[in-house]
């Protein structure tokens, strides 16, 4: 979805200098990640440790042109013309707190789509929840989701952003560490259904007791249709019943009388059955965890896809097939002096996009090449062309001087693809029956592929390998 800035102006109240009809597309808030300078605004933040106008004269230089800022630059001089001269074409929103402004934009867009979102909030495992639902509703919902841990003050509007016209069901993590700070995200999110994952101990230290924390989280509720939670734990269900007013799904180990209860946890050595009882009829499915995090995560996702009309047969298919949620991108050494960036977890537009840009913030690069391994990307709901033509845009911006593509949509498009070291192949058995891994040397490689992909092979064979005696 497109803005003007002269409506982004009106939106969250500023004063304008320069032009009302240059286009917004993209949010910054970090100037090192910056990747398409013309279809962007940035919000110039401050905060304790920094202040984003420091960095206005740079990324006017690498072509930004509009910002959000509560000074104008040399605003020593008294009149609007002087107080542009060194950025004579930019164009700036006066307003009087940037982060406020950030969240207001992102609260009218969330307005502009009449869809259903689920806030997800706690204080474990809610990156993990949000991403076991989304790889087990994704395949017949076009959904929108926060990027990785993207829940704070800030995160939380970049992530509402992403939402566009293509989008079903949003899912949003919402993550605070004080007092007042949910009640602002929830007026950005408004959530139609909630889900409060664990409740343990962190962030604990801004808060008197559990209780006042859990009190807190709950505020992101206040409006929801229905909230999912765990009612085993006696604070957390003394507090949902005396603040929630909306409908309850909640799930239990030892309430047989629960919406969901979890009569038995089988453990073997690699996997776990799990059997419970939904509507009368007993289920189960087998998780491909042992641990009692990833058995509780999964209850949760378990639960939000019930709600959603899922059947249990459908779940257990995709239970059985879900992965493992790197909470951070992963680096490991690579065999013939490579550093090798392991993103195959998640294999989506937006989250390419962080890990080009984490790949061009690495500090070891020393000039190597960098290297894309990337798969056809699903469920995007954009056209092949449309997508690929986002991706090449992206891997021109952040310098990838070679791209490995696999799959049969990337390939077909092997043509949008600008860089001369280009290869592209239809399976990943085929790339690596084609010997090329022994051809990477001195590089810094990114692994992004879907999951049906096996890119694990891939990177197993590229790792460099420990031998003890």
């Amino acid at each position: 979805m497109d803005y003007t800035i002269g409506t982004i102006a009106e939106i969250i109240g500023a004063t304008l200098y320069g032009s009302p009809n240059a286009t917004v597309r993209r949010l910054l808030t970090d100037s090192r990640s910056l990747s398409f300078p013309e279809e962007t605004i940035f919000f110039a933040l401050k905060t304790e440790r920094n202040d984003g106008h420091r960095y206005i004269a740079d990324l006017y230089k690498r072509g930004v042109r509009n910002f959000v800022v509560s000074t104008l630059p040399n605003s020593r001089h008294s009149d609007k013309q002087q107080s542009q001269n060194d950025c004579p074409d930019a164009n700036y929103l006066l307003v009087g707190d940037t982060l406020e402004a950030l969240g207001r934009l992102a609260r009218l867009h969330r307005e502009a789509f009449d869809i259903p979102l689920l806030a997800i909030t706690g204080s474990n495992g809610k990156t993990v929840v949000k991403e076991w639902i989304y790889q087990l509703l994704s395949n017949d919902i076009a959904m929108t989701r926060s990027p990785r841990s993207y829940n704070s003050q800030i995160g939380v509007p970049l992530s509402l952003w992403n939402i566009d016209g293509r989008t079903q069901l949003a899912v949003i993590e919402a993550g605070i560490s004080r007092h007042g700070e949910m009640e602002r995200l929830e007026k950005m999110i408004k959530p139609t259904m909630g889900l409060l994952t664990h409740m343990g101990v962190a962030h604990q230290e801004n808060f008197s007791s559990k209780r006042e924390k859990v009190l807190e989280k709950l505020k992101l509720f206040k409006n929801v249709d229905i909230l999912v939670y765990r009612k085993d734990n006696e604070t957390v269900e003394k507090a949902v019943r005396e603040q929630c007013h909306c409908k309850l799904f909640a799930w239990s180990t030892t309430d047989k009388a629960a919406t969901l209860y979890v009569e038995k946890i089988d453990k073997h050595p690699d996997t776990t059955v799990v059997s419970y009882h939904y509507k009368g009829e007993v289920y189960s499915y087998t998780l491909p965890f042992i641990d009692d995090a990833s058995i509780e995560n999964s209850v949760f996702a378990l639960s939000f896809a019930l709600l959603r009309g899922f059947q249990p047969s459908t779940i257990n298919s995709r239970m059985e097939r879900l992965e493992p949620v790197a909470m951070r991108l992963e680096v490991k050494e690579g065999q013939h002096g490579c550093t090798l960036i392991n993103d195959s977890y998640n294999s989506d537009i937006h989250s390419l996009e962080i890990a080009l840009d984490f790949m061009s913030r690495r500090p070891d690069h020393n000039g190597r090449q960098r290297t894309l391994i990337i798969s056809d990307i699903e469920q995007s709901g954009m056209t092949d062309l449309s997508l690929y033509q986002e991706v090449a845009r992206l891997t021109q911006l952040k310098g990838i001087g070679k791209i490995i593509g696999i799959g049969p949509h990337i390939s077909a498009h092997s043509n949008l693809f600008q860089m001369p070291n280009k290869h592209f192949f239809a399976t990943s058995e085929d790339f690596i029956r084609s010997r090329m891994i022994t051809d990477l040397h001195d590089e810094v490689v990114l692994l992004k592929g879907a999951r049906h992909f096996g890119f694990e092979r891939i990177t197993d064979l590229l790792v460099k390998k420990v031998h003890e005696t």
